[in-house]
């Protein structure tokens, strides 16, 4: 058992005057902690009069202090939070009791927003406190025993006149924040985690590679890696080591391979321009790349090295074959401690570098994002405990290995948590896709809108009968799309949020729980958002403008911090110091805000709105309405984009680049303006011109290659 079943973070915190204490959650073992912290003060708990709580919890309530009840309600919370005053002279505390609710795995908040709203509206200075409970969402890897029952972590006290919903949220999440970052097994090397979850699951899973059909046992995987890994040790002297394979056995062989190594894998993105590549090999100073000969003849484009440079990884693991049956025996007998050991896998740990990916370059020369041992097992903890899915179930690996959805979720998350894995090379092919969902019974896929679209056309609905959780991310899910999709396969997909510099899952949709009785079932989904803050995730916004913080409801550019962002791009402090601050608030670029259920909504990347006489115009939206009255299929391929360009008179214009245009461009632009007036959109958001061109330039991914969109614009401007 761990020495200290609960932690306290932050005691220094608690006001000397009476509060009102708003825990995000409170359980009868971390009730009889938490009323210590207030020894010698006048407790009084505070009830919602129709919650429902466990009897336990209940009986001690009753015996312990005195208690006052409150309504959700009440049409005057102000003059009720006047009354509770009497309870806060002398240092006395009001702490609001949560009862019972149905939520999501390690949710932050079990508050009702109803119950939250009114408690905000008392107008009482407010003390947020966050509770973890690690045992309750820990990796398969870990041993409970050695967890705490729970991590409390004190937030600064919200003033009476700033009490508000938002302000309380915003506090919350930045405690939850805090006390999710003391995970021990933060410190630990993802080469050790991975090592124990190939071991726990060394004959129970597997990995199906669909391009071949062919199967392998986790222990097979385990072994191959663990001789592939002497081979590059010997091979290569740099520190990272380049990866050019698509998802398949070889590229999850080649990427544990290089980490067991005590090396830094570099998987590059073979279908992005020369220019982006050779910048990307550049920065990553990689001497060897680990590829396939039939790959190498498929991707001809691919600027490839001399073969001196090349790591053929279907030659080479013929020739280690012997090797491979004695790790295979020596890997099941030892322990994982012992292993670890003898390979020398806690060499590098914590914050040192795991892994290496690059930006997309949408907007740009692509960015080296390295990510450390600490960001990776994160967010593995992060989307495996949200997710929460049973051993036994089957995920299709189909996203690029150098998509960072697919190196952590369709990677490094199957093999540490147990998880079946069936990969594809291309998550374009969707009719072979689709054989191997309904072969295999898969019950997670992962995918984008613009993949996704492809199911629409040519596959039938039982195909798709075994999933469970379709999530989308990279770009925004068309509702239209998501109705469709649910209408044919009877899954909705869940739309995702995260980006490469935050390892990258930050917030997911998930369906809804099961209602249980006597129970409040908080949502977990909401239409048009791109979900709840993953545990241990904390947020604010800024605005564009000003910079100035600003409440989290509010429109503004969102700021995350967590233990999955990254501490900086790759040889870069300049754009480093653009984005991240010292204390770790990463700036990621899109404006959005924060309902009062915590969904976060998206609006757009800031790359993406135009300032157009002083307001802040979202080019998504525009695109959206444009998308709606003249007709067009969001199943479809992207036939419009709105792009910003300068306007002398009012700072910027928006201009279409469009492929359904006409020869009477202007009479059509007149015709769009009428129509999207009627609609109700502003005059200053209509487009000013219609750009004709051949195709929408969309990158790899499905997301829109902003960069050349813009050269387009000004080509014809």
């Amino acid at each position: 058992m761990s020495s200290f079943p609960i932690q306290f973070l932050h005691k220094e915190r608690l006001p000397s005057t009476g509060c009102l204490v708003i825990p995000g959650r409170l359980g009868l073992d971390q009730l009889l902690h938490f009323e210590k912290l207030f020894t010698g003060r006048q407790i009084t708990w505070l009830i919602e009069e129709s919650a429902h709580y466990d009897p336990a919890l209940s009986n001690h309530l009753q015996k312990s202090g005195s208690g006052a009840m409150f309504s959700a309600t009440d049409a005057a919370p102000a003059a009720a939070g006047a009354q509770l005053q009497s309870y806060l002279t002398n240092g006395g505390v009001l702490i609001y009791v949560p009862g019972n609710s149905t939520t999501q795995n390690a949710t932050a908040c079990h508050i009702p927003s109803s119950h939250l709203k009114a408690l905000c509206a008392f107008g009482l200075p407010i003390l947020p406190v966050a509770i973890d409970c690690p045992r309750e969402s820990s990796l398969y890897v870990e041993r409970l025993s050695s967890l705490p029952l729970a991590v409390i972590c004190i937030a600064p006290l919200i003033a009476a006149a700033d009490s508000n919903v938002a302000a309380f949220q915003q506090a919350l999440f930045e405690a939850n924040g805090e006390a999710y970052s003391t995970r021990s097994i933060l410190k630990n090397s993802l080469a050790m985690v991975l090592l124990q979850g190939l071991k726990k699951n060394f004959s129970k899973h597997r990995i199906i590679d669909g391009a071949d059909d062919t199967e392998f046992s986790y222990g097979t995987i385990l072994a191959a890696s663990i001789v592939l890994s002497k081979f590059i040790r010997a091979e290569t002297e740099k520190s990272r080591v380049a990866i050019v394979l698509p998802p398949g056995k070889a590229g999850l062989i080649a990427n544990l391979a290089v980490v067991f190594a005590g090396k830094t894998p570099v998987n590059l993105n073979f279908s992005a321009g020369h220019d982006a590549i050779k910048s990307s090999i550049r920065q990553a100073d990689v001497d060897r790349f680990i590829t396939a000969d039939p790959f190498v003849r498929k991707v001809s484009s691919f600027p490839w090295p001399p073969n001196r440079d090349l790591i053929f990884i279907e030659r080479v693991l013929p020739t280690l074959r012997k090797k491979i049956v004695t790790w295979g025996i020596i890997s099941k007998i030892l322990p994982s401690a012992v292993l670890g050991l003898m390979l020398g896998l806690n060499k590098r740990r914590g914050e040192d570098e795991a892994t290496l990916l690059f930006t997309s370059g949408s907007s740009g020369e692509p960015k080296g994002v390295v990510l450390s041992h600490r960001n990776v097992l994160a967010n593995v903890c992060q989307f495996g405990s949200r997710l929460h899915m049973p051993h036994g179930s089957t995920i299709l690996g189909c996203l690029p290995l150098f998509h960072s959805f697919g190196c952590t979720v369709t990677l490094w998350f199957p093999v540490i948590e147990g998880i079946n894995m069936v990969t594809y090379p291309s998550p374009l092919e969707t009719k072979r896709l689709a054989e191997l969902i309904a072969l295999h019974q898969i019950n997670i896929f992962l995918s984008t809108p613009t993949f996704l679209r492809g199911y629409m056309k040519r596959i039938e609905p039982a195909q798709l009968s075994s999933l469970e959780l379709v999530v989308t991310g990279a770009e925004k899910l068309p509702q239209s799309l998501a109705h469709a999709f649910e209408e044919k396969f009877g899954v909705r997909p869940q739309e995702g949020y995260g980006l490469t510099e935050t390892s990258p899952a930050t917030n997911v949709n998930l369906p809804d729980p099961t209602p249980i009785a006597n129970t409040v079932t908080l949502p977990s989904s909401r239409h048009g958002s791109v979900g709840q803050l993953l545990p241990g995730m904390a947020i604010k916004l800024t605005d564009p403008a000003t910079e100035k913080s600003i409440p989290i409801n509010q429109q503004g550019l969102i700021w995350l911090k967590g233990a999955n962002v990254f501490a900086g791009y790759l040889g870069d402090p300049k754009k480093t110091t653009e984005v991240l601050t010292s204390d770790g608030w990463f700036r990621t670029g899109d404006v959005g805000h924060m309902d009062e259920d915590g969904f976060l909504y998206i609006e757009g990347r800031i790359s993406r709105f135009s300032k157009i006489a002083g307001e802040m115009v979202p080019h998504e939206t525009v695109e959206a309405a444009i998308n709606k009255v003249l007709g067009l299929d969001s199943e479809a391929e992207r036939r419009i984009a709105v792009v910003g360009v300068p306007d002398e008179q009012k700072g910027e214009a928006i201009l279409l680049l469009s492929t359904i245009a006409g020869p009477a461009l202007e009479q059509e632009c007149i015709d769009l303006r009428y129509k999207l007036l009627d609609e109700g959109l502003s005059s200053l958001w209509c487009p000013k011109r219609i750009i004709p061109v051949t195709e929408i330039p969309v990158l790899a991914s499905g997301k829109l290659d902003i960069k050349s969109c813009e050269n387009l614009a000004r080509q014809n401007a």
